[in-house]
């Protein structure tokens, strides 16, 4: 690889050098030890050294001859040879530098030093990935620690929440069944609050249970196609009592034909909890408007769009982390277990696609871009608008330009499943 050329070249010198020293001192012992000017000297040598171990002079001459002369090849190959594995070596005494110095760096990380990693400059892509991967590292370690933080926090102010609930129902339950004389009137008012109270327990249960499930479960995706026109149809449905609690109009307005290619249950959890945020979120009395359209040919963006108090930046950046909540109050109303909107972008991320939040004093926004199947040739392109009106009962109004019309049982939404599973 190009960013590791110095560390070859580097290598590659070495290689060089070794095999040049290797080569000159083989030379050197020919020329001088065998062939050369010290040849006499040491053959002199070696027949004193056998004289003086006993041996005649001609019988020393003859064993120098039998040794030297006629194994000289021999004897210059193993000095060759020996040379030769003494410059291997050292050359690899480089490689264990090296590898003692990324040795060095993994510990750095393990031990969760503070220090930085500082290696050798021929291995500064390696210090830089070691150095990138400590601070991932770091950050994902924050990360987890602030959600585990968040996570017990929430565990707690729940127990806690539990508490005023089920002590109201215990207290009504217990006049009503301790005074069978009291007004029918006050029965009734005593009995509206414990099913209030009890309905609200199980909103809190169901939280602690969705705590659980997050921790537990995979997302697994069962693409199909699915019109998103008719999906967004029966979420309204869905939500038409919320709104008829706080008064809000509910506007979507679609362009026709846009069929995405996902799974159905997971998408509608997506929009299920956005809506329901908006929702929670809203002032009173004000719209809450869905715009969708296709951006290029196979992409559509769907924005969300509500009235309320806007959030602040610093809450924006972390709106879509577990556990967290923008209600630092815990309210009935609004506090939930923080986890809709980021079980919304694991989903919108599954499908490819993205999701992000603007906010300001005017309306707050959620917009998610998803993968959509590309338009047919020819086909119009038309929009679909419903109104929901709090002050009437429902009503639909469907404005379509274009003419073409699909099969009943062609590309349609399937019904959700309602079931309280997390995925």
């Amino acid at each position: 690889m190009i960013k590791y050329r110095r560390l070859k070249l580097k290598m590659l010198l070495q290689t060089i050098v070794m095999g040049a020293a290797t080569g000159a001192l083989v030379y050197f012992i020919l020329q001088f030890f065998i062939d050369g000017v010290w040849q006499a000297p040491f053959a002199d040598t070696f027949v004193k050294i056998c004289i003086n171990m006993g041996m005649n002079e001609p019988s020393a001459i003859a064993l120098y001859e039998s040794i030297f002369r006629e194994n000289k090849a021999l004897l210059v190959g193993i000095v060759f040879f020996v040379l030769l594995i003494l410059a291997f070596y050292l050359s690899m005494s480089t490689y264990t530098y090296y590898l003692e110095q990324l040795e060095t760096g993994i510990e750095n990380i393990l031990i969760e030093s503070e220090e930085q990693i500082e290696l050798d400059p021929v291995l500064l892509p390696l210090e830089l990935k070691l150095n990138s991967i400590k601070t991932n590292l770091k950050e994902q370690q924050l990360k987890n620690s602030r959600d585990e933080q968040r996570k017990n926090d929430l565990v707690v102010y729940l127990a806690h929440d539990l508490k005023t609930p089920l002590t109201s129902v215990i207290a009504y339950l217990t006049i009503l069944a301790e005074d069978p004389e009291l007004p029918l009137a006050q029965r009734a008012k005593y009995a509206n609050i414990s099913l209030e109270k009890a309905i609200r327990l199980g909103e809190l249960i169901d939280e602690f249970f969705e705590i659980t499930r997050y921790n537990l479960s995979n997302i697994v995706l069962e693409k199909g196609e699915i019109s998103l026109n008719m999906m967004m149809e029966q979420i309204a449905d869905e939500f038409y009592a919320l709104f008829e609690q706080k008064g809000i109009q509910y506007e979507i307005q679609i362009e026709d034909d846009i069929f995405l290619l996902g799974d159905s249950d997971r998408l509608a959890r997506v929009f299920d909890n956005i809506i329901r945020n908006a929702i929670s979120y809203s002032y009173e009395k004000t719209p809450i408007r869905i715009f969708a359209r296709r951006k290029g040919t196979d992409m559509v963006e769907i924005r969300v769009r509500n009235q309320g108090k806007q959030i602040a930046p610093h809450k924006l950046e972390h709106i879509f982390e577990k556990f967290y909540r923008l209600d630092d109050s815990r309210s009935s109303k609004t506090g939930g277990a923080g986890l809709g909107l980021a079980i919304a972008k694991e989903i919108v991320e599954l499908h490819q696609g993205t999701i992000e939040a603007v906010s300001n004093e005017s309306y707050t926004e959620f917009i998610v871009t998803l993968p959509c199947l590309k338009q047919e040739n020819g086909s119009d392109s038309s929009v679909a608008m419903i109104e929901i009106d709090s002050d009437e009962k429902m009503t639909k109004k469907k404005m379509r330009a274009g003419k073409k019309e699909r099969g009943k049982g062609e590309r349609k939404w399937a019904k959700r499943k309602k079931d309280k599973s997390m995925y």
